[in-house]
């Protein structure tokens, strides 16, 4: 063999030799390959396993969220960003309407709510329901989610209970309001039994009829303040301007005050303000405070009724007397249903101004003076704050104490 084909076979060999090699790694690597390969089937299938089980697990968890909304007894509204209803239960559509998705909360609310929608948990439907509303954001999304809970049961009971209670107080203070309703009515008998004399005259028969006459609207003032407290008065509320109500309280006890010495000033009043309040219930809390001071002074009686705060939700007023004030040892019970100091009062007064505050989700409270007399402080929600009664029918808060 000659040293060429001897070169070209040692050369052939060593090529053979590296494609050996070649395919000794090449095997190898297929060989890993196909075990990756193995490795990620085994993962996709059981992430995919996982994913299936996940998803089942969110839809058997839609469908119990699904049934549980269903029978909720509160009705659920589910709202987008921009307050468009997108989901709600059936006790929503029973307390509401039908087909709310796609509507606006705001249509929603001017349609069905009294008065829109307040800013209390208990708001009036025009169909004389009484709801509690709650309201959520939507953590991973724009939206809230709204929650009315049909209280009207609960509602007609707690008025039935309160009633109930004023009976049961009427009852214990039965023998008291005999005897209160005796003095006054023998008073008026025993005038009333002059007008028979002949040597009664003239001037004495217009003293005694006076005198009849007073002792006559004491009774109806005093048979007036138990049937407010008995039956619970209903409030009819409308929207008034606040100067007009305290024009119409000055005609009606300034002669009064005058009659007796005194005065009535009002300070830093403000322009128009509009309340949503009954009117009469209104002006009645201002006419019993200020009987009050008329009837406890033991000087010439000053009233100040003052503007002290006017927020965008509420007004305060503070009214305030130059009398004896109130002593410590009697403060807690001034509000309380026919507690009284004088011997011809019911007890009544602030009790039943108390509740009508009340009833306007208002506050009536005493404060101490720097100085003698007695102080009260009135706030009262504005008309346009979102702290507003509805308007239509509202119920005294009978919770006195």
């Amino acid at each position: 063999m000659s040293q060429h084909n001897t070169e070209q076979a040692r050369h052939l060999e060593q090529a053979f030799s590296a494609f050996n090699r070649m395919s000794v790694q090449l095997e190898s690597s297929y060989r890993d390959l196909e075990n990756k390969v193995s490795d990620l089937n085994q993962e996709l299938s059981a992430a995919r396993s996982e994913r299936i089980q996940q998803l089942a697990e969110k839809e058997s968890l839609a469908e119990r969220l699904e049934r549980l909304l269903e029978l909720l007894p509160g009705g659920v509204l589910v709202l987008d960003g921009q307050g468009v209803v997108t989901q709600t239960n059936p006790m929503a559509e029973a307390l509401l309407e039908h087909n709310l998705p796609g509507k606006c909360w705001a249509d929603i609310m001017a349609e069905h709510f009294d008065h829109g929608l307040t800013g209390f948990s208990e708001v009036l439907l025009k169909n004389g329901r009484h709801v509690t509303l709650s309201r959520r954001s939507l953590d991973a999304e724009p939206g809230q989610i709204v929650l009315l809970m049909d209280v009207t049961d609960q509602y007609e009971l707690k008025k039935t209970l309160n009633r109930q209670d004023r009976l049961a107080s009427m009852g214990e203070m039965a023998a008291s309001l005999a005897h209160q309703i005796r003095t006054p009515l023998s008073t008026a008998l025993l005038y009333a039994s002059h007008f028979q004399k002949d040597t009664l005259t003239s001037s004495d028969r217009e003293r005694m009829s006076t005198k009849v006459v007073e002792r006559l609207k004491h009774l109806e003032h005093m048979v007036n303040d138990m049937l407010r407290f008995t039956r619970g008065s209903s409030l009819v509320t409308s929207t008034i301007d606040l100067q007009g109500l305290l024009e119409e309280f000055r005609q009606i006890i300034e002669p009064q005050i005058e009659q007796a010495g005194g005065s009535l000033s009002f300070i830093d009043m403000p322009g128009r303000v509009d309340l949503q309040a009954d009117p009469e219930a209104l002006l009645g809390v201002f006419l019993s405070l200020a009987e009050n001071s008329l009837q406890a002074g033991e000087v010439t009686t000053h009233i100040t009724i003052q503007i002290e705060n006017v927020s965008d939700r509420e007004i305060t007023i503070s009214f305030t007397d130059n009398g004896p004030g109130i002593t410590s040892d009697i403060l807690e019970k001034i509000f309380t249903p026919f507690f009284t100091t004088r011997s011809e009062g019911t007890g009544l007064g602030l009790a039943v101004a108390q509740a009508t505050m009340q009833a306007h989700h208002g506050e009536l409270k005493y404060r101490q003076c720097e100085s003698a007399g007695a102080s009260f402080e009135i706030v009262i929600p504005l008309a346009d704050s979102h702290g507003l009664l509805p308007s239509g029918t509202g119920e005294f808060n009978e919770n006195y104490q």
